[in-house]
């Protein structure tokens, strides 16, 4: 099984699925930026990366613009080399639209994230020789007011039934990738990786852990994150 038809069946799955209020608007990024998602899997997911890093779900200037992880217009395009069509979602928030590589907003976690890679790798075939990024949940939740609310914050039922899919495609995904370890960005990434792989084959052979998460709404990210992930990447055995 390829990354995109892991990637392509996640997200044909959670579009099935019916959240109520205080959500209003899903998006989707899988579907309406699957050409250049599938251009960021086909050519950064080839190797057998050390390390999977991940994110929670895709941020609103970030993935959802970009259907990159984490993917800040600049960062994708300048260092990642990739561009692509865009469409729209279904039904799009008026405050938080979509304009793909237009998007003139910069997601300050996307920035951090892949200027971190760029700074310490310099190229990415050399990041992605030892890493690679991903999302847990594919979509992106959104209130009336266009504030974002995150998968935790979910009802138990809406939780149950999307974690039930994406544990089971970070099953698929841990399966072809075989890192040594996943590194959750932040507490809710690593513990989704711990129940997800805590019953499957290859979970026994991994690693769990996390570091910081980028989001400026966390303090301690805003005080030098780039820093402290290294230490704590370091910490957790892997060498930099």
């Amino acid at each position: 099984m390829s990354l995109w038809s892991i990637s392509h069946r996640l997200g044909e799955e959670v579009a099935n699925l019916q959240f109520a209020s205080p959500v209003t608007h899903v998006y989707n990024p899988l579907a309406y930026a699957a050409d250049p998602h599938r251009q960021y899997l086909d050519r950064y997911g080839k190797g057998t990366p050390e390390v999977l890093l991940l994110g929670m779900n895709p941020g609103p200037w970030g993935m959802a613009q970009t259907g990159v992880p984490f993917g800040e217009v600049n960062a994708v395009q300048d260092w990642l080399a990739i561009d692509g069509q865009v469409g729209r979602p279904s039904q799009e928030h008026p405050k938080r639209p979509v304009t793909g590589f237009a998007c003139a907003r910069s997601e300050v976690s996307g920035r951090r994230v892949w200027g971190w890679a760029a700074d310490r790798f310099k190229t990415p075939e050399r990041f992605f020789e030892r890493f690679f990024i991903g999302n847990y949940c594919p979509l992106i939740f959104l209130e009336e007011s266009g504030r974002n609310r995150t998968p935790d914050r979910l009802s138990k039922t809406e939780r149950s039934s999307l974690f039930e899919i994406c544990d089971r495609a970070l099953v698929d995904l841990v399966t072809h990738l075989s890192p040594k370890k996943v590194i959750g960005f932040g507490r809710f990434a690593e513990n989704r990786a711990l129940a997800a792989l805590a019953d499957a084959p290859v979970g026994a052979q991994i690693e769990i852990g996390r570091i910081l998460h980028p989001s400026p709404a966390s303090p301690a990210a805003n005080a030098g994150w780039a820093e402290q992930i290294e230490k704590q990447l370091v910490d957790q055995g892997i060498r930099l």
